[in-house]
């Protein structure tokens, strides 16, 4: 970790709401004048959207082994942690863009579902800002946790994460129900082994729960909200977090363990609003102090 070029990393799959947390972060950096390089995971998948058709109808063939965006194969781990490891270092590093629709697509005069080519980190950035799958993975053979300064969970419980892929899909998609599921038993181990253990790496997690019976995600007609959610948000070391004052701040909410505070789902925006801004004073001091 260097204090000197500070980076966030927020980890979890789509549809947990890491979206949310980068508005936040966005916010927060707006207000406090904190510029930041803003990097997505998917700019580090291994294969553009055509590529990894084939490679999935390789797989349903039975030609490859099993492999998904959660896991190795699909991904370019190695130039992940490159990318921490020399902004940690100096500030700067390589990073590209991936192209989800013809908007984006547009300006570089290719087609969507490609990559933008690798360019520079922006010169004289406070901090690097991570939102994506892997940002606290750790294999055999590399270790981006390591790199950041502070690692962010974002996960819904199983049920809720699969009652939303499935929605999305089908509405943004046009997935059908059983290809859906299919994906999702396909993502399975990369997603115990891949996904999972970033939670026991990461700072801080915020988990949804619903308050709405999930016991059947394939058959939920709609996707439980914010207000049929409860927030469970837990701190790996809760020395110097003021629990009164976030209690204060958060109606209703209570603490369950000595390092986790519960809360109404819709008062995620505001529990990381309060969380996090003291802890980007505390890297942007930092830094100021190395430097």
């Amino acid at each position: 970790m260097s204090s000197r070029h500070p980076i966030i990393a927020t980890t979890g799959s789509s549809g947990a709401g890491t979206t949310t947390v980068t508005t936040t972060f966005q916010q927060i950096f707006r207000r406090e004048g904190v510029k930041a390089a803003i990097v997505h995971g998917d700019a580090f998948h291994r294969y553009n959207r055509d590529e990894m058709r084939i490679k999935m109808a390789e797989v349903q063939s039975g030609r490859g082994t099993d492999f998904s965006h959660f896991g190795p194969e699909a991904n370019l781990f190695e130039e992940l942690e490159t990318l921490f490891r020399v902004y940690g270092q100096s500030g700067t590093g390589r990073a590209r863009k991936y192209l989800h629709d013809e908007e984006e697509a547009a300006p570089y005069g290719q087609k969507p579902g490609t990559f933008a080519p690798w360019e520079d980190i922006p010169p004289e950035t406070d901090m690097l800002f991570y939102e994506g799958l892997h940002g606290a993975v750790v294999t055999d053979d590399v270790n981006v946790a390591q790199h950041a300064d502070l690692l962010i969970g974002i996960v819904p419980v199983i049920n809720l994460e699969w009652i939303q892929k499935l929605h999305r899909d089908k509405a943004v998609r046009g997935y059908s129900q059983e290809a859906i599921v299919d994906v999702i038993l396909r993502r399975m181990p990369d997603y115990i082994n891949y996904i999972c253990p970033q939670f026991s790496q990461t700072h801080i997690n915020f988990q949804r729960v619903p308050t709405v019976d999930t016991s059947n995600p394939f058959a939920a007609r709609d996707v439980p909200s914010p207000d049929e959610s409860m927030l469970i948000i837990r701190f790996k070391d809760p020395r110097g977090v003021d629990f009164p004052y976030l209690l204060s701040m958060l109606p209703t909410s209570f603490m369950s363990r000595s390092n986790t505070v519960v809360c109404p789902g819709s008062k995620m925006p505001l529990a990381m609003q309060l969380i996090f801004t003291p802890m980007i004073w505390q890297l942007m001091d930092r830094k100021m102090h190395a430097s």
